[in-house]
């Protein structure tokens, strides 16, 4: 299935970027930078702070959409991976016993040893079922053994498996496969270097219900937030806030993206300067302008998720915009 984009013909935004300060006192200690844009699934961009054209990896909020392989090539079904299964795929899990074990469970099913990843062992821990990126590459591992490529280089971008990803993705952006950069992640898979609202898009395209196997990726998302990051992390308890409504999945250097269910619209944030704690304040901050959650459900995630020493606080200055037409 084609989708179209209108992306690449969007005039450029003078709305300036959003600001997070973040204040000892009285006093401003620090400032970053942030871009944030939302499109619809149409590719429209709806509203935007800063450059929507801001070009950077999308880190591990690509992997909602490198799963979509192991969907379509049936892994998934042969090797009898549930929702549970489906989510760990798609998460940057916490590395704890629960998230590990459905890992090897993957594994298991799809008989493949677990010395056959290629992810990186965890400084804290003894073994790659713990790394974070870990489902993601049991993933690729099973779509390759059932599609009968090559196991050992599964990471690299010229492998039938990254060259599948790269294809479904352009086909979502409306862009040929050629147009997309790719470098190596720090666990080793290929992620792309896109524009904001590219991302964005990736992410309406999550929450709309034109792509029968997005809508499968989205369910096992909802429905099993603790395999997205765990307990007291953004992504899970902000879909366990969403009640439903809300897909969120982030990504290293200041990425993070969300996804309104039902309605086909897609948020992506990044910080210039690649700060984890001033992408989750703008987050919060932009979840209240949309009232994507209620008062009580922002506090909750504020808590859980907005740490910082006593006597400093993160203030963000600025919000979405409509763009000028």
């Amino acid at each position: 299935m084609a989708f179209s984009s209108d992306i690449r013909r969007t005039k450029k935004s003078t709305i300036p970027p959003l600001q997070v300060l973040l204040k000892r006192g009285s006093s401003i200690e620090s400032i970053h930078r942030v871009h944030a844009v939302v499109c619809d699934n149409k590719g429209r961009i709806l509203m935007s702070a800063g450059r929507a054209d801001f070009e950077t990896f999308i880190r591990s909020s690509l992997k909602p959409f490198q799963v979509l392989p192991f969907i379509s090539s049936g892994a998934a079904e042969k090797f009898k991976s549930d929702e549970k299964g489906l989510a760990i795929c798609c998460g940057s899990h916490a590395g704890t016993v629960s998230h590990s074990r459905e890992v090897f469970k993957l594994l298991w099913n799809a008989e493949i040893d677990v010395n056959s990843l290629h992810c990186p062992v965890p400084s804290s821990g003894n073994s790659p079922l713990q790394h974070n990126c870990s489902g993601k590459h049991a993933a690729f591992l099973a779509t390759s053994k059932k599609m009968g490529w090559p196991l050992d280089s599964y990471l690299q971008g010229n492998h039938p498996l990254q060259k599948e990803i790269t294809r479904r993705v352009s086909e979502l952006l409306g862009l040929p496969s050629e147009e997309l950069f790719a470098a190596r992640d720090d666990c080793g898979a290929p992620t792309l270097l896109l524009q904001l609202s590219q991302m964005a898009l990736l992410y309406a395209h999550l929450g709309g219900s034109q792509h029968a196997e997005l809508e499968q990726v989205s369910r096992a998302m909802l429905s099993q937030p603790i395999m997205i990051s765990g307990n007291g992390r953004f992504d899970t308890e902000l879909i366990k806030l969403g009640h439903g409504q809300l897909v969120s999945k982030g990504g290293a250097e200041g990425i993070q993206c969300i996804s309104r269910i039902g309605e086909g619209i897609g948020m992506a944030i990044k910080v210039e300067d690649g700060s984890k704690r001033a992408k989750h304040a703008v987050a919060l901050h932009l979840l209240k302008q949309f009232e994507w959650l209620t008062p009580g459900g922002l506090e909750e995630l504020k808590e859980q998720v907005l740490l910082v020493a006593p006597g400093v606080q993160l203030e963000v200055k600025g919000e979405l915009k409509f763009n000028e037409t």
